[in-house]
C-alpha cells in the first residue's frame, strides 16, 4: 500500500527548500507564497512513482518531479491571470494579491527554475527528458490557446473538446509519470505506456474539475465556484447542456451569455 500522505508531505518538504533569492522582493516573495498555498502534489508524486515502479529510489527522482511541479505552477499563475481568476487553492491569486505586471514576470521565472531543475538528471539522459518536457509546454500552451479560443465560439465539439482538454491539462501528467521512467531507464514501450496512463487520468480529472467548477464545495474546491461559466467556457457541462437543449433553451443560453 503506498502512502501518498508521504510522498506529499516529502514533496513540499523539497519545494520549501528550492532557494530563491530575497531581492527584489515583489520578483521572489510571490513565488514563496505560491509554492507553500498546498496543492494536491499529484504531478511530482507521478514522476516519483514512475522512477520507483522500474526499481528506482524516489529520491534520484525528485529534481525532475519538482521541474514538473515548478511548471505546473507557472501555468496556474499565468492561466489564473487569462482567466481573472481571483482565487486559487482558496487564498488570493498572484496577479491579485500584487498585480499582473508581477505575477507575469515572477510565474517566468518558475519557468526558468522548472528548467534548472530538470536539468539535475544523469547527463546522458538529458535529451530524451529536455525532449519530452519541451514537447509538453508547448502542447499545454497550445492547448491554453484553444481553450481561450473556445470561448468566442458556439460549434465547439465534444471531439475538440476532449483534444484541448488532453493538451492543456493530460499531457504534462503523462510527462511526469514518463518523466520518472526516462530516469530509472525503462524501455521504450513501458515509459509509451506509463505516458498513455498519465494522459487519461489528466482527461479524467479535468472532466471531474469541470464538474467541481459548478458544483464543488467552494471551501473544498479552493477556486470561484462557476468560474467557468462566467468565463463561458466550452466545458463538458456546457456542451451536453447545448446538445440537449431545445431551440428556446439554446437562446435563452446564448443571451445569458452576451
Amino acid at each position: 500500500m503506498i502512502n501518498l500522505k508521504s510522498y506529499t508531505a516529502l514533496i513540499e518538504t523539497e519545494l520549501t527548500a528550492i532557494n530563491f533569492p530575497e531581492k527584489p522582493n515583489n520578483l521572489y516573495d510571490p513565488l514563496r507564497y505560491f509554492l507553500t498555498i498546498g496543492g494536491k502534489r499529484i504531478r511530482p508524486i507521478l514522476t516519483l512513482l514512475g522512477a520507483e515502479l522500474f526499481g528506482t529510489d524516489k529520491l534520484e527522482a525528485m529534481p525532475q518531479a519538482l521541474s514538473i511541479e515548478v511548471f505546473h505552477n507557472f501555468t496556474l499563475i499565468h492561466d489564473d491571470i487569462m482567466d481573472r481568476a481571483p482565487l486559487r487553492r482558496n487564498k488570493e491569486t498572484v496577479h491579485e494579491k500584487w498585480n499582473t505586471d508581477i505575477a507575469i514576470l515572477s510565474g517566468d521565472v518558475l519557468m526558468i527554475k522548472s528548467y534548472q531543475l530538470l536539468g539535475q538528471i544523469d547527463p546522458k539522459l538529458l535529451p530524451e527528458a529536455f525532449e519530452l518536457f519541451n514537447k509538453t509546454a508547448i502542447e499545454v500552451c497550445e492547448g491554453q490557446q484553444l481553450d481561450m479560443d473556445f470561448e468566442t465560439r458556439e460549434d465547439v465539439t465534444v471531439h475538440e473538446y476532449m483534444e484541448m482538454i488532453r493538451l492543456k491539462t493530460s499531457v504534462l501528467l503523462g510527462a511526469a509519470l514518463n518523466l520518472g521512467a526516462i530516469v530509472a531507464q525503462a524501455c521504450k514501450a513501458n515509459k509509451e505506456s506509463l505516458r498513455l496512463f498519465g494522459e487519461n487520468i489528466g482527461i479524467a480529472f479535468q472532466i471531474q474539475d469541470d464538474l467541481l467548477d459548478l458544483y464543488g464545495d467552494p471551501e473544498k474546491f479552493g477556486k470561484q465556484i462557476g468560474g467557468d461559466v462566467i468565463s463561458n467556457k466550452k466545458t463538458i457541462l456546457h456542451l451536453t447542456a447545448i446538445s440537449s437543449a431545445t431551440k428556446d433553451q439554446i437562446d435563452i443560453l446564448q443571451q445569458l451569455q452576451q
